[in-house]
């Protein structure tokens, strides 16, 4: 719970890869053992194109995404730790490259999150922008396998919209969303530390955080089991299991806020 003294404390930017997500059962996409560089075909489950163009294409998608481990996972210990360092108070941005919602459900705030991917947890309408709850969604696939708008419109006789819905996950062809690393880069460059923790740091934008955030005197911190190529701006590196690793960091943390409180 916040506190007075939460007005002083630390602010802490944090950035999460997929390897956060690996230990709650979610394999990761382009490491050595990913989906995509052992199934190269699957990458077109978010091409844009097939999915607004091909009737077969979108009921593929679906359904590769309500079996995936994406959409079953559930918040492993490194997710629940960084939702208690928001319960203490200490953090101001997490921005994630994973679009498997896992920091919601851990309990993190959305005004803290920034999907810089997207998010399965939320679908939305291609035609009127309605917003859909996708586990809604994914209870009909086998009712209706290519799901469409059903919103009346009053300005065409309340006739139901028919518009294609897709998950907010971030397809390939599609932007980022809007003002994702605007919010980002301002909030990390503002903090006191930024973590990264479980990012291979290979794609970008979402890689640029960390220069970024290292050329405005932010000290950095990168939790991964293997390097990146941004090692050498950080000043603490942790090669250890994440689920291990991160709570104890977080743990640490909180103790050293409290005794500098005076708390």
């Amino acid at each position: 719970m916040n506190t007075d003294t939460d007005r002083t404390a630390k602010k802490i930017a944090v950035l999460t890869g997929a390897g956060i997500s690996t230990s709650a059962g979610i394999p990761d996409f382009r490491g050595p053992d990913g989906v995509w560089t052992k199934h190269p075909d699957q990458m077109q489950v978010y091409d844009l194109d097939a999915f607004l163009t091909d009737k077969r294409a979108r009921e593929r998608s679906w359904r590769w995404q309500k079996e995936s481990p994406v959409w079953k996972a559930k918040p492993g210990v490194a997710h629940l730790a960084l939702a208690r360092l928001e319960q203490a108070g200490l953090l101001s941005l997490l921005a994630t490259q994973n679009f498997d919602a896992l920091h919601e459900k851990a309990g993190n705030s959305p005004d803290l999150i920034v999907n810089l991917h997207g998010t399965i947890g939320t679908s939305h309408c291609m035609k009127c922008g309605a917003g859909y709850d996708t586990a809604v969604i994914m209870e009909r696939l086998d009712q209706e396998s290519d799901p469409h708008c059903k919103r009346a419109l009053p300005y065409e006789g309340n006739m139901p919209c028919g518009g294609i819905i897709k998950t907010d996950v971030v397809y390939f062809g599609e932007a980022l969303p809007d003002g994702a690393m605007e919010k980002s880069l301002d909030l990390a460059t503002k903090a006191d530390e930024l973590w990264v923790i479980g990012s291979t740091l290979e794609v970008f934008p979402a890689a640029s955080i960390v220069p970024a955030a290292a050329q405005a005197g932010v000290p950095v911190t990168i939790m991964n089991m293997g390097h990146t190529q941004y090692d050498g701006l950080a000043q603490r590196l942790i090669h250890e299991p994440i689920q291990e690793a991160l709570p104890r960091l977080v743990d640490e943390t909180i103790t050293q806020a409290a005794g500098g409180s005076g708390s």
